[in-house]
């Protein structure tokens, strides 16, 4: 557990409490970046936390959903926090809906049931949701829960002009290798969003860096540029912006 505070600059962050666990998230994506490399490389991925932590963390890599929020669920629990896995449906920027339940977030329980999630990628919110439709703002967007019946929930991203659902979760509890099907599925499938191209993304202080396929853009306090990369370029990319060596 040591090793992975330091991995994100987390080390002092081992109290329970709403604060601790907003700075931990937050930490998490600025540092651990969420990543698609192996299903493009066709690196298999197995949802063990043994092997998850020593590629994201002996090997300074990141991962997807299974692997980030599984290692990161494991680590609220060794730090006391109550805590488990819950299956979501991703809704594509499209309108259509992806293979139910094929997404990995976190329910989080402290004064109230809290949404946790640090591997949705760039429209992952950077800090604890409530579930009873308060809002929460990052840098980036403002989020919001709308409750659908008794055990669904519409997870929101906000801006000025409309509200876009992001995912749809339910509260039953799961165990990491209870998404086997969709971790394969993920990594095989042509309807999968993850295996036509290489996709990395992290948060920064002030936004947030993406590597899609060879085109890098960067968010700045709300302004987002974005730059073609030859193959060599690529590569330096991944490795002076994400510290990523394959």
């Amino acid at each position: 557990m040591k090793k992975y505070l330091e991995r994100f600059n987390a080390s002092s962050l081992t109290e329970v409490s709403f604060t601790n666990l907003t700075k931990l998230q937050d930490l998490h994506m600025q540092s651990i970046p969420f990543e698609n490399l192996d299903v493009i490389r066709r690196v298999p991925i197995y949802l063990n936390l043994q092997t998850i932590y020593e590629k994201i963390v002996d090997n300074n890599r990141g991962g997807y959903c299974y692997e980030l929020n599984g290692l990161f669920h494991w680590l609220l629990n060794e730090l006391g926090y109550n805590t488990h896995l819950i299956p979501a449906t991703v809704k594509r920027p499209n309108g259509v809906w992806a293979k139910a339940d094929t997404h990995a977030a976190l329910l989080v329980q402290l004064d109230k049931p809290y949404l946790v999630d640090v591997g949705f990628g760039a429209a992952t919110p950077r800090l604890p949701i409530a579930l009873d439709s308060s809002e929460g703002s990052d840098i980036s967007s403002t989020y919001l829960i709308h409750k659908q019946a008794d055990n669904t929930f519409n997870l929101v991203q906000r801006s000025a002009s409309e509200e876009r659902t992001l995912y749809r979760f339910n509260l039953n509890k799961k165990n990491l290798v209870d998404f086997h099907e969709g971790c394969v599925f993920n990594q095989v499938s042509a309807s999968s969003s993850f295996t036509h191209t290489d996709i990395i993304t992290q948060a920064t202080p002030t936004g947030q860096i993406t590597l899609s396929d060879h085109t890098f853009s960067m968010t700045e306090d709300g302004v987002r540029t974005s730059f073609e990369l030859s193959a060599d370029e690529k590569v330096r990319v991944l490795q002076d912006k994400f510290k990523v060596f394959l």
